[in-house]
């Protein structure tokens, strides 16, 4: 699969137009106000590990400043989400799904929903669902942050603003395969899938330094 046919690319350059594409209802804000205030704290308590993040939380920070649904799904087309990259203990393995919808080879993650208490907690619930797994250890540091823009049968959502955590799991332990998934499987480092994500080795990278 070649970068243009691919379901997520990821955006650089100007952010992209976020308005809503509707009215969402009076009681989503309220709902997702704890969101709001746990994403301002840990992106505002991060120290990026280079200009390129630091101007990027900047902007995730201006998203959120502009409109507090940006943390729904329901909110406007370009969202937060949040994901894991898990590792097993000799940190050489990486467990990944076949995401359904993307037909590539990517971390956990997903939307934040309003009974995550905070958005590593979101991070948390993505690797159980759509793992199984519950015997992992998510380390509460952000190790990247990644837009990309949403091309396919993803809804009404464009854009997400995906906050990535890293976490180790103490076993090589056996996955089992949500209904968002085509597959779940350890793959080694030096050996990923062919239709894996492409910025799959970026998140590698970052988060082998919190490890």
């Amino acid at each position: 699969m070649t970068p243009s046919d691919s379901p997520l690319q990821r955006e650089r350059g100007t952010r992209p137009d976020l308005a809503a594409a509707d009215t969402p209802p009076a009681w989503l804000e309220a709902a997702y106000a704890h969101l709001v205030s746990d994403a301002n704290a840990l992106l505002g308590s991060w120290a990026p590990p280079s200009p390129e993040q630091a101007s990027l939380r900047d902007e995730y920070l201006q998203l959120l400043a502009d409109d507090p649904l940006a943390v729904a799904k329901a909110g406007p087309p370009g969202h937060l989400t949040a994901s894991a990259l898990v590792f097993d203990d000799s940190h050489k393995h990486v467990l990944l799904t076949h995401h359904r919808k993307a037909r590539l080879w990517l971390q956990f993650g997903g939307h934040l929903e309003p009974s995550d208490p905070s958005v590593l907690a979101a991070a948390v619930r993505e690797i159980r669902e759509e793992s199984g797994l519950t015997q992992v250890a998510v380390i509460p540091e952000i190790a990247q942050l990644d837009r990309h823009r949403l091309v396919g049968d993803f809804g009404r959502c464009r854009y997400h603003w995906d906050v990535r955590f890293a976490a180790v799991t103490a076993t090589r332990a056996e996955p089992t395969v949500s209904e968002e998934s085509l597959d779940v499987a350890w793959w080694p480092l030096d050996g990923l899938p062919a239709t894996v994500a492409d910025e799959l080795g970026d998140l590698i990278t970052a988060s082998r330094r919190l490890l």
